[in-house]
């Protein structure tokens, strides 16, 4: 199988299992937890770690078409769900089933391809990306994430990059309220400077989409839509923060002579080699060739040959996370070791 059928098949795989819990109940929202979460995992151990990349020119048109397609499957999704639950055709088991495999895919997936669409240059596609963070009440990281975590990643100047000894639970507030702030202050500057009117200002356009996605809900379920929307939200928001933590736990980019940050370098962030998820996560976890390459479609990103790894795959080191005393024992020495290293050996991926 060539990669990019992998991609799709990989990633769109909840998708029609959750829809018809949703509509259906029964088993399906069960066998979508299950996919996402433990064959996932047995498969990511059982095959070899190697995903090739497809060069640049093979994979703009393909790779963008199959974004576009889940970000609308994500989309809808997230309002079938929200009728399902705040319903009464669904026993309390099949809604809890619903709700996690709903949340988790929209904050693993969901999160993946729509960080996926805020990077490409096409307004279309990065419209789309920011209407998936915007219905899911995250709109500002469309401006947070490229303003101020691309520019100060590594550096306590990046509310979304983890600190050395912090548990996910001090850092999850931290991380959502400082990169609001920070990406709020980011995009008021450059448009500023820009001339453009305040009216047009991207947090306008956040905001509205957020009440309007509620609104729909609202019509949906009346006031248990509204809950059962913002539940989903939360929750798939929680994961996106789950997984910048993982892939920055306690990396510091070194401070020059003149008192400037290093060039971020693949020793900046984690990876993970593990092939289903990756195909799932859309590449996400080959994390430190998207701080080179920002735009790179996922398809084309590659693992540094020397670079940090993390010693299980993404979602398995975000449940982890959630433990902060096993967390620190797997990754602090792992992470003071990287922080102690000489940069020149490395070059960026």
């Amino acid at each position: 199988m060539t990669p990019l059928p992998l991609f799709a098949a990989a990633a769109a795989m909840p998708l029609p299992l959750i829809a018809a819990a949703a509509l259906w109940g029964g088993p399906w929202a069960g066998l979508a937890v299950l996919y996402i979460t433990l064959l996932a995992f047995v498969l990511d151990e059982a095959v070899a770690r190697t995903l090739p990349a497809l060069p640049d020119a093979e994979e703009f048109p393909v790779a963008d078409g199959l974004s576009a397609l889940l970000a609308s499957g994500h989309l809808g999704l997230l309002f079938l769900s929200v009728a399902a639950l705040s319903g009464d055709a669904l026993e309390p088991v099949e809604k809890a089933l619903l709700f996690s495999a709903t949340g988790l895919c929209l904050g693993q997936i969901g999160n993946a391809n729509a960080h996926e669409l805020i990077h490409r240059g096409s307004r279309g596609l990065r419209g789309l990306g920011v209407a998936v963070y915007s219905a899911l009440l995250f709109g500002h990281h469309a401006s947070a994430h490229p303003l101020v975590h691309h520019v100060h990643v590594a550096t306590l100047r990046d509310p979304n990059s983890a600190r050395p000894g912090e548990s996910y639970w001090r850092f999850l507030p931290r991380a959502w309220i400082g990169s609001f702030r920070a990406g709020l202050r980011a995009e008021t500057a450059r448009r500023t400077r820009a001339g453009k009117p305040a009216w047009r200002h991207p947090y306008i356009l956040y905001s509205g989409g957020a009440l309007a996605a509620l609104g729909l809900s609202a019509l949906i379920g009346g006031w248990g839509g509204i809950a059962a929307h913002i539940a989903l939200a939360g929750f798939a928001s929680s994961q996106l923060l789950l997984s910048d933590y993982v892939q920055h736990y306690g990396l510091q980019r070194a401070t020059g002579p003149d008192g400037k940050p290093e060039p971020v370098g693949p020793q900046h962030s984690w990876n993970a080699p593990h092939p289903l998820t990756s195909a799932m996560l859309l590449n996400a976890p080959r994390h430190s060739d998207h701080h080179a390459h920002p735009r790179r479609a996922y398809p084309a990103l590659t693992l540094p040959e020397r670079g940090p790894m993390l010693p299980r795959s993404l979602p398995v080191m975000a449940c982890i996370a959630l433990w902060p005393g096993a967390w620190r024992r797997l990754m602090d020495r792992r992470a003071a070791r990287w922080r102690a290293r000489p940069v020149s050996p490395l070059t960026a991926a």
